[in-house]
């Protein structure tokens, strides 16, 4: 049931092309003012699921509310939305501010007023003074928020992000992070934003949905995603994992997980443990070395990576039948003068899934 705290409602949303589902029967609700993504691999149905909430594809089954008000049947210009695309397509003859007041001389809004508009929304995105500038002259930073500023002018109940920032260079991609989530916190929209980056996803949003083959996985917080991934395909797409086949036994307090090759360790899984067949899961950080023969597996060190303040390393387990271990390690002082070594696992970071 809608909320007023609720600006965005997908209930059990369906697309299907032909005989291909696209999006099938997801449930996401936004709330009013907040950064939500929707993160996935390509083709996992993002892009569909926001073109059904702008109103460029219509829903197979299912409801979509937009404050309130089921928009399903209403077209993209009778919804409060706007969309930033990846191609941002600006208007390369227009000044900045004709390409930011478009739309507005489009909707009829008297010269004064759209002059105040986009006076407002220069200043909000930190385009001050640069109203007259041709948009062929900005850097790749500048025409983002150009493309921002004009998709908030009309001052949507949504905006719409569809990737806009894949196209940039790394560093800039980073600092565009910053201002977009300083510009979100300026305005009052909520910003809905669709990415295959999880860091960008995971360093920019109060919330998000991890999506994948048309269904959401899981949604959270970004520490919720990463600290209690609800399945083995977002513990193993957010971040590094080491993923881990196993038999859980629940007749034990507390449960064993048997990895296989052999190894026990014992796992802390709660009151309604999963039991049989699993795939376990442990972060890299959660990984730690210590001498051969006192850990759960032991190995060889058959790769180092240095990474700022963490260096990185690859255990290769002396049983031919586990996979290569990841280890991730604060700075380079407690990395093991032999390269052989036993790895510990911390038995209350290990999350199980039924196979």
């Amino acid at each position: 049931m809608t909320t007023s705290s609720t600006a965005v409602q997908l209930d059990g949303v369906r697309k299907k092309f032909g005989d291909t589902v696209a999006v099938d029967g997801i449930d996401i609700d936004l709330r009013r003012g907040e950064f939500f993504s929707l993160l996935g691999p390509s083709g996992c149905g993002k892009t569909t699921t926001l073109r059904m909430i702008s109103g460029f594809e219509t829903p197979t089954d299912g409801a979509i509310r937009i404050e309130g008000e089921d928009v399903v049947h209403r077209p993209p210009n009778k919804r409060n939305t706007n969309l930033v695309f990846q191609s941002l397509s600006l208007f390369p003859h227009m000044t900045v501010a004709e390409n930011i007041g478009y739309g507005l001389k489009k909707d009829g809004v008297n010269p004064g007023e759209r002059e105040r508009l986009v006076e407002k929304y220069l200043s909000i995105v930190g385009l001050s003074g640069y109203k007259r500038r041709s948009t062929q002259d900005l850097s790749g930073g500048q025409q983002q928020r150009v493309a921002i500023a004009r998709a908030l002018v009309n001052e949507p109940d949504i905006l719409l992000l569809d990737e806009p920032l894949s196209s940039l260079d790394r560093k800039l991609r980073q600092r565009m992070q910053v201002e977009l989530q300083e510009i979100h916190d300026r305005v009052e929209s909520t910003f809905f934003y669709v990415t295959h980056d999880q860091d960008v996803a995971m360093s920019m949003s109060d919330r998000l949905a991890v999506m994948n083959d048309g269904q959401i996985e899981q949604v959270g917080t970004p520490r919720e995603i990463y600290r209690e991934p609800a399945s083995a395909f977002v513990a193993d797409f957010i971040g590094d994992t080491n993923l881990l086949d196993g038999v859980v036994e629940n007749t034990t307090h507390p449960p064993r997980l048997s990895i296989d090759g052999g190894t026990d360790v014992v796992v802390e899984l709660g009151e309604s443990p999963v039991s049989g067949d699993v795939v376990a899961a442990i972060r890299p950080e959660e990984v730690t070395l210590t001498e051969p023969g006192a850990g759960v597996v032991d190995g060889t060190i058959v790769n180092q990576y240095f990474h700022g303040e963490r260096t990185n390393l690859v255990v290769e387990p002396h049983d031919e039948s586990l996979p290569d271990l990841d280890v991730s390690m604060q700075g380079r002082a407690g990395i093991p003068d032999s390269d052989d070594v036993s790895v510990q696992l911390n038995p209350e970071a290990v999350s199980v899934y039924a196979k």
